[in-house]
């Protein structure tokens, strides 16, 4: 009876594999990749503007829009942007109102968390970020001083960012768009600013200020571009497109042309 009653469970448990099995099978085929080489079209969303990863300037366009246009060409096919005011403004990408149908890859500012996690599949990195905090001026020290914090990029912790600022007495004032705490800066109700790492450098280029990181204590993110779940064949090749575009250099001489390869090269973190 014992050994009838364990070929019953070894043949339930195979059963239940061969099951497992079929459904897979069943299930239909992920078209994702052969979509897209069918309509001739990579559609991609971003931000308005979130230099220097986008910048809207035809010229020079941002990093993230020519590792986009790399990887277009890399499959094959034409590259659509499609702007939206929401990422990189509303912190929940739950709320950005994206489907499939206007974007198959999300940028701009997308960061490798839980958060993105639990939604969205992801790329392969493609460089580092973090908190910065940006002023006209480098910082001995950050204690008593009132600045300004735009923290709206999803994934990054703005509770430690919190208790971070808070420990040095800071008084924060929350602003809206990197214009405002550029405004504020210079008009100097602000005495400096805080943000993702990446945005903190295009802010300081392009008014000659100083960035540097925050302390190690906070924690960096690997910047990533967002696939939907279940996209197998279209990530697979945004993965081996990424290989190709390491390997041939093109992908370093892209972040080398926007300063993005010298994140945490150049500066020192505020002396606290």
């Amino acid at each position: 009876m014992d050994r009838l009653r364990h070929l019953i469970q070894e043949f339930g448990g195979f059963a239940l594999i061969i099951g497992l099995l079929l459904m897979v099978g069943l299930l239909p085929p992920d078209t994702s990749l052969s979509e897209i080489r069918k309509i001739g079209t990579l559609k991609a969303c971003v931000p308005t503007t979130y230099p220097p990863l986008v910048t809207g300037d035809p010229a020079k366009p941002g990093v993230d829009i020519e590792i986009l246009t790399a990887l277009a060409g890399q499959i094959g096919v034409d590259l659509q942007i499609t702007h939206n005011d929401a990422i990189g403004r509303d912190f929940n990408p739950r709320n950005w109102a994206i489907t499939r149908a206007n974007c198959q890859v999300l940028a701009g500012g997308v960061v490798d968390s839980l958060m993105t996690r639990s939604f969205l599949d992801t790329g392969p990195p493609y460089a580092v970020s973090g908190w910065a905090i940006i002023a006209p001026k480098p910082l001995a020290q950050i204690d008593g001083l009132t600045i300004g914090a735009l923290t709206a990029i999803s994934g990054l912790n703005r509770i430690d960012l919190s208790k971070y600022l808070g420990s040095h007495r800071v008084k924060v004032r929350v602003v809206p768009n990197s214009q405002a705490l550029v405004d504020g800066i210079v008009g100097g109700t602000l005495d400096a600013g805080v943000t993702e790492a990446l945005m903190a450098g295009g802010i300081a280029a392009q008014n000659g200020w100083s960035t540097a990181p925050l302390p190690d204590e906070l924690t960096r993110y690997n910047l990533v571009f967002g696939l939907w779940k279940g996209d197998l064949t279209l990530k697979r090749k945004v993965d081996e497109a990424f290989l190709r575009l390491q390997s041939d250099g093109t992908l370093a001489a892209i972040l080398q042309s926007y300063g993005v390869a010298a994140w945490g090269q150049g500066g020192t973190a505020p002396a606290l």
